[in-house]
């Protein structure tokens, strides 16, 4: 081989050191970024379900705050 040719083939295999390199640091930022919005996701379902529960809680609260409504206008008919 001739040394113009070695020297082609090792810009080439440098340039895909280089490229590997990058492709390997794009991955990484990648993989930080997938946990990132995997804890993120986590996070919301957590408060979803937080937030479903608080409304099951409420929507109780408020069927027996109606029952009590309707038992006392009930206790009120019979007064009259």
């Amino acid at each position: 081989m001739s040394l113009e040719m070695l020297e082609q083939l090792e810009a080439k295999v440098q340039m895909a050191i280089d490229t590997i390199s990058i492709l390997q640091m794009e991955i990484d930022e990648l993989k930080e970024k997938n946990e990132n919005l995997a804890m993120e996701a986590q996070e919301l379902r957590n408060g979803r379900q937080g937030l479903a529960e608080e409304n099951d809680k409420l929507r109780n609260d408020h069927n027996a705050w109606q029952e009590r409504v309707r038992t006392l206008l009930g206790k009120m008919e019979h007064v009259e």
